[in-house]
């Protein structure tokens, strides 16, 4: 259950402070008050609130004043003016300088209570629309989890069972079997699939910035901070965050993101001021965090927090009986993208597919069997199609490999020294093109003296 929103009402009449703060008392909230702007501001700045009330006309530092200074360090946060005085001047720079909105004295109980909720429910908004802007930039796509193996059955049996439950859970598998997806899942089947499912790729981000994309920071704290920014916790606030390769973060994160799970609290940087957060932890790695511990790189006591349910995805050398499965969904989805109707493969081109050691994983065999789509001259796929024909001299090279006499290892052999040739020995790209991690491409040169 969420915590309840926080509001401070600043206001130099005892009576109206009085009054309103027991309004909103009544309706559940938590409430805290101040008798003058600099009071307010003070308090604001040591405490977390979602909605501020305050007095047009106060004792030294005005209304307008106090709006600005709010805004300008949490603009997020809708700030309600209250006056006895009422004037369309006032009204207009106030609604200027970001006022959420204006109240004229007298007011009712009621007036009260509609004005808060309106204000609460713009700013989940605001940062319901941070979220999915966020996740349109990434591009992420989600899809369903495919198969129908022993192996994935073990795995869904527990994210039904884990996902209405509030527990951390540390997804653990080789790079490319779908960590991400059962994140998603396991989100999409919680009690806060309403609420917002924020990523943070650590191996994405510049260590530098780490901090400020977790848990942002406030106009001018740093160079470059030309506004306040809302970090990823902030975002997530009553959903799930899900770290991905979260090995990546170095100690000195660490011991802050540690510190803000325990807490349920985090500090912008640049602000002393604690902003409390309800987010579900998800992480996932490719690493054994324990060779990490051992090593020195990773934190114990963080690992602990964040293994409180470990789910291990198998590698789909291990679940190659859901290889049809997923091809048969990988054709529904590039049909569909790039508008041809390729509706069958041949059993070679299976056979070989269900053969393969898939290095990558099901990353491997999406990009294998989207190309085969693309290059796709008929309405079938055959064992050629699954060649990269893109990579010149290269092919020819692989016509050959369509015999009867190739071994499966002399096959990816051949290939990868194909590829590697047509792309200059540019190892970045051959391992995009491969659909395989570069340590992996690696590993394959070595492994076949390439």
């Amino acid at each position: 259950m969420a915590d309840p929103a926080c509001i401070l009402v600043i206001d130099d009449e005892e009576s109206i402070r009085d009054s309103m703060c027991l309004v909103l008392r009544k309706e559940g909230y938590l409430v805290r008050s101040a008798v003058s702007g600099q009071e307010g501001l003070n308090r604001f700045g040591a405490e977390g609130f979602q909605v501020v009330f305050v007095d047009l006309k106060l004792p030294g530092t005005t209304g307008l004043q106090v709006l600005s200074r709010i805004k300008e360090s949490s603009p997020e946060t809708p700030v309600i003016i209250i006056t006895g005085y009422a004037s369309i001047e006032s009204a207009v720079e106030a609604m200027k300088l970001g006022a959420y909105d204006y109240m004229t004295k007298p007011f009712t109980p009621e007036e009260v209570r509609v004005v808060t909720r309106k204000a609460l429910e713009s700013r989940r908004l605001l940062f319901e629309n941070i979220s999915l802007r966020r996740e349109l930039e990434a591009k992420t796509e989600f899809e369903l989890v495919v198969g129908e193996s022993r192996a994935i059955a073990r795995v869904l049996d527990i994210v039904r069972r884990v996902s209405p439950s509030e527990s951390t859970i540390l997804i653990t598998g080789e790079s490319g079997t779908g960590k991400e997806l059962i994140a998603r899942e396991i989100h999409r089947h919680s009690l806060r699939r309403d609420a917002s499912f924020v990523v943070v790729d650590c191996g994405a981000l510049v260590e530098t910035l780490f901090e400020s994309e977790l848990f942002g920071h406030v106009k001018g704290s740093f160079t470059g901070a030309h506004e306040t920014k809302h970090g990823r916790f902030e975002v997530a606030d009553g959903g799930t965050i899900f770290f991905d390769e979260i090995s990546n973060i170095g100690l000195n994160i660490q011991a802050k993101l540690l510190r803000a799970i325990q807490e349920r609290e985090i500090h912008r940087i640049g602000s002393s001021k604690p902003i409390k957060v309800d987010v579900r932890i998800l992480a996932a790695t490719n690493e054994n965090l324990a060779d990490e511990i051992r090593k020195g790189k990773f934190r114990e006591d963080l690992f602990y927090r964040l293994s409180v349910v470990p789910l291990h995805l198998p590698p789909l050398r291990e679940r190659k009986e859901d290889i049809p499965l997923l091809v048969a969904h990988f054709f529904q989805k590039y049909n569909k993208r790039v508008k041809k109707k390729v509706a069958d493969i041949s059993p070679r081109a299976l056979k070989a597919l269900k053969e393969y050691d898939w290095p990558g994983n099901i990353r491997e065999l999406e990009n294998t069997v989207e190309r085969a789509i693309v290059l796709s001259q008929g309405d079938g796929i055959g064992l050629e199609d699954l060649m990269y024909h893109g990579i010149g001299a290269g092919a020819t090279a692989l016509s050959s490999l369509s015999g009867n006499s190739n071994t499966l290892a002399d096959m990816e052999k051949e290939y990868i020294k194909a590829v590697l040739k047509a792309q200059s020995g540019n190892k970045t790209r051959t391992a995009e093109i491969l659909g395989i991690d570069r340590k992996t491409l690696w590993a394959k040169i070595k492994k076949f003296k390439l």
